[in-house]
C-alpha cells in the first residue's frame, strides 16, 4: 500500500505504508487513513527525526559482527539506511515549516 504525503510547500511525496509508519512513529504520529502534521508541530517532529537519523548513522556492536564475517568481494547491494529513506520526507517537514504550512497524508 502507498502513502501520499502533501504540503503547500513541496511536491507530493510517496512512500510504501512500512516506511511511512516507521517515519510516523518516530515523530509521534500513527498512521491512520488520513492524518496531519500541523505547523506548531513542525519543529518537533524534524528534530525527532533528525536525531534518529543521526542515531541510525553511528556503528551498533553488532553491526561490526555482522560486516566482518562477510566477505567484501561480494557484490552485494547495500541497504538503505534511515537517513537515506527518510530524506526526502525530512525535507518536506523543513520546507513546510519555512513556509508555515501542515504536512497532510492519505492513502
Amino acid at each position: 500500500m502507498l502513502i501520499t504525503f502533501k504540503s503547500h510547500a513541496a511536491q507530493d511525496l510517496i512512500m510504501m505504508k512500512d516506511l511511512a509508519m516507521t517515519l510516523l512513529g518516530i515523530i509521534g504520529k500513527r498512521l491512520g487513513e488520513r492524518g496531519v502534521i500541523t505547523v506548531e508541530e513542525l519543529p518537533t517532529a524534524i528534530h525527532k527525526l533528525e536525531a534518529a537519523v543521526a542515531d541510525a548513522r553511528k556503528p551498533h556492536p553488532a553491526d561490526s559482527a555482522v560486516e566482518t564475517a562477510t566477505s567484501r568481494d561480494e557484490e552485494e547491494e547495500e541497504p538503505l539506511h534511515l537517513g537515506q529513506r527518510a530524506y526526502p520526507f525530512l525535507d518536506m517537514l523543513r520546507a513546510s515549516q519555512r513556509e508555515g504550512t501542515n504536512v497532510m497524508w492519505g492513502v
